[in-house]
């Protein structure tokens, strides 16, 4: 599964978080989210927590699911 880097980005600044605020609101590595923001595939809960912090749905990070 991968985060679409633009959504995610759109809800970081919707929630008025940067890199750190988000690695600290998801209880994750730094390197964990900024391979996420980068667009590397992980794991459904890692997005999941990710979504969870930034107080949006999965659906509204991640590219469309054919």
């Amino acid at each position: 599964m991968k985060a679409n880097r633009r959504k995610l980005e759109l809800a970081m600044a919707k929630a008025c978080m940067n890199t750190s605020d988000l690695q600290k609101a998801a209880g994750m590595p730094r390197p964990t989210v900024n391979s996420v923001i980068g667009g590397r595939s992980s794991r459904p809960g890692t997005i999941g927590r990710i979504a969870k912090a930034l107080g949006v749905d999965v659906t509204e990070i991640i590219d469309d699911i054919e």
